[in-house]
């Protein structure tokens, strides 16, 4: 599926299971809300893709750890360049992979 993820411009996402990190470190909750609403202006790149067709939250996971740490931990590969990582300041390269 080809989805315009604002700024960034148009990506092809393979079908698959998709991992984003982020930090929401202020009001988790009401940010994850926020998410799965479909009623929401796109503001962040990962409000482009969860309003594509078909896409859907599957687990929601709060880490004590760095966004980033998480993110350089988790196996997979870069789709998008820049994904999330417009403030990442330690060369993450994206903070969505593709697992599978």
């Amino acid at each position: 599926m080809r989805v315009v993820v604002g700024r960034l411009g148009e990506f092809e996402f393979p079908a698959g299971l998709y991992c984003y990190t982020g930090s929401a470190l202020r009001n988790f909750e009401a940010r994850v809300r926020r998410h799965l609403s479909p009623e929401k202006k796109t503001r962040w790149h990962i409000d482009y893709l969860l309003a594509a067709p078909g896409v859907r939250i599957r687990e929601v996971r709060r880490f004590c750890e760095d966004e980033c740490l998480i993110n350089q931990h988790t196996a997979g590969e870069l789709p998008v360049p820049g994904f999330g990582a417009g403030d990442c300041r330690a060369g993450c390269g994206s903070h969505l992979k593709r697992l599978g």
